[in-house]
């Protein structure tokens, strides 16, 4: 059986749909998936084994000049690529219009969520088989359902599984002992203070731990920095593509991570992570995996899933915090302290791996 799986954006969503495959593999021999997938990330479906042929997109880029899309000829190239091949079935797993329209461009029946259960419902009429599947559930756990009631087999117990072949992204072993910081995120509101990551990396200076910062655009390269400044245990590294990540990950004793796509990736390796969160909900969309830890704000307006800040300090908020290195506010209850006693139960439980 060939599938075709359409799940383009973004790094988050993508590694959230990899357990689907993995329990599709093991319940039907043979099954075989090619993958439709942003141009960004289109060597991550290529780690999971049960993966073909990735199909690139640029949905992004080609929004903003339709016009050089169609003449210089990569809209034919994608249709070209999709009609390839013959399929048994295309599933949407992304449940969005753009991703629904990419559809019609393939010969063979389609699945997705229904108008109830996908983020948007209009994309339910290019289904044949529309799907319902409950909400509420975090991401992973909606699309191993998805895949499931699609494909017709039961859904496995437990916690899914990503698949991932760990071995044929480690490199040279590195002796080193050291934690990644992921820093990197989109909103504004989902940094953790600077002030609070120096913190934690003094901390783990005098545990004798090494931090290790990747970067991905100018203003994370200078976020390092700063992070770094004067810390003879914290080392920022070269710009690396998403390989070169996975191969620091897979290295490393643990992670702490803001709400982000390397975050997922983390998990997607099985790297202990301490995942923090404040305005947003870690039960939907966290890091998933058995060794991840989600700290939460309990901040009176958290998670509000808001890009900008729009609580108002109190009086005693004035006088409890420097707003100026503190913010946003919900962050002081997710402190270093608290990060660095879940770290350490973490780095305990890891060394008797």
């Amino acid at each position: 059986m060939r599938v075709l799986l359409i799940k383009t954006s973004s790094l988050g969503d993508v590694i959230h749909a990899m357990p689907a495959l993995t329990d599709a593999a093991r319940a039907i021999p043979g099954i075989r998936f090619d993958w439709v997938v942003e141009e960004g990330f289109a060597e991550l479906p290529t780690w999971h084994p049960a993966v073909d042929k990735v199909i690139p997109v640029a949905i992004r880029r080609w929004r903003k000049s339709l016009w050089q899309t169609f003449k210089g000829g990569e809209w034919k190239a994608f249709k070209a690529a999709v009609g390839e091949r013959k399929y048994d079935l295309v599933i949407d797993a992304q449940g969005l219009f753009k991703s629904a329209w990419l559809t019609r461009y393939v010969k063979a029946p389609v699945a997705g969520m229904d108008k109830d259960s996908a983020r948007e419902p209009i994309a339910a009429r290019f289904y044949d088989r529309k799907v319902p599947v409950i909400k509420g559930q975090h991401a992973v756990e909606r699309l191993r359902l998805l895949f499931a009631l699609a494909l017709g087999y039961d859904l496995p117990p437990g916690t899914g599984q990503y698949g991932l072949n760990r071995s044929r992204l480690l490199s040279i072993p590195n002796p080193t002992s050291y934690v990644v910081f992921l820093h990197g995120t989109t909103w504004a509101t989902k940094h953790w203070p600077e002030v609070y990551w120096r913190e934690l990396a003094e901390r783990l200076r005098l545990a004798n731990i090494g931090v290790r910062l990747p970067w991905g655009n100018e203003e994370e390269f200078r976020r390092a920095h700063r992070i770094a400044a004067g810390m003879n245990n914290v080392q920022v590294l070269p710009k690396l593509n998403l390989a070169g990540v996975a191969g620091v990950l897979v290295q490393a004793r643990a992670c702490v991570a803001v709400d982000t796509g390397l975050g997922h990736l983390a998990a997607a390796l099985d790297v202990p992570t301490v995942s923090v969160y404040g305005p947003t909900n870690p039960g939907l969309t966290g890091a998933y995996g058995r060794t991840q830890v989600h700290l939460a704000s309990n901040w009176p307006c958290a998670p509000c899933l808001q890009k900008q800040c729009t609580y108002k300090p109190t009086p005693e908020d004035l006088a409890r915090h420097d707003l100026k290195r503190e913010g946003p506010l919900c962050f002081t209850r997710v402190n270093p302290e608290r990060v660095a006693g879940q770290l350490s139960t973490l780095l305990l439980a890891e060394g008797r791996r």
